[in-house]
């Protein structure tokens, strides 16, 4: 579903991305971890075609990057911890624009499911200005989800929420992942990602440092995989 071979990516005489290598099969959800400045944002943003290689092969959804972009943005939900939402419209009219853009057949029917997924039914009519800022990135998920990608990139979708809201996340990116979509999240929190991904990838230094999947883990311990795969 994700194919990335030698992925360079350079700002400048900067090179934050060395000759990056990643693979995912459809239906795993990846942990992308990494420490803060790794480059793992500047890697989503190439994934979600809003930044473009140096140099390298990226292809989503069987789409090359960037010359087949359009294909894959059709392709592709997108969660980052800034909501990016209109604030002076409802949830519904949220969903309604974004159901417009993507061309959803059966919409208002559509956005009626996807506000029961992430537990929004009831404030649909409410304006996103007065929602708390866990509600607003569940709507974010919802608007993501909205057209049925077959990948979704969440880039630090906790950031700044609190336990509750956290909490109500978690159930939210269980059920989204429960649908069979790939899906790849960067996370600092260690026992989150834990619990969630089926696989664990390390980025340092500019490339993947390590891989494993959650079944082989030694006691289920993602803390002791994470800080080997630094040392390496």
């Amino acid at each position: 579903m994700i194919e990335v071979t030698k992925l360079i990516k350079r700002f400048g005489l900067k090179t934050i991305l060395r000759g990056l290598d990643f693979q995912v099969q459809p239906g795993e959800f990846v942990a992308l971890l990494g420490p803060n400045g790794a480059g793992k944002t500047t890697f989503l943003r190439i994934l979600a075609s809003l930044s473009k290689p140096s140099l390298g092969n990226v292809k989503v959804a069987g789409y090359s990057l960037p010359n087949q972009s359009a294909q894959v943005r059709a392709k592709l939900g997108v969660v980052s911890h800034l909501p990016l939402l209109y604030p002076d419209l409802t949830a519904e009219e949220n969903l309604q624009f974004y159901a417009r853009m993507y061309g959803i057949p059966n919409s208002q029917a559509r956005i009626t499911q996807v506000l029961q997924l992430i537990g929004l039914e009831n404030r649909r009519k409410d304006l996103v200005r007065t929602f708390s800022r866990g509600m607003s990135q569940r709507l974010a998920i919802g608007r993501a989800i909205l057209h049925e990608p077959e990948v979704i990139l969440f880039d630090e979708p906790y950031t700044g929420l609190d336990q509750d809201a956290s909490v109500m996340l978690d159930d939210v990116l269980r059920t989204v992942a429960s649908h069979g979509r790939t899906v790849v999240m960067t996370s600092h929190d260690l026992i989150r990602a834990e619990a969630l991904a089926t696989r664990f990838d390390v980025l340092s230094r500019g490339v993947i440092t390590a891989s494993i999947n959650k079944s082989d883990l030694k006691n289920n311990n993602v803390l002791d995989f994470y800080k080997q795969a630094l040392e390496n």
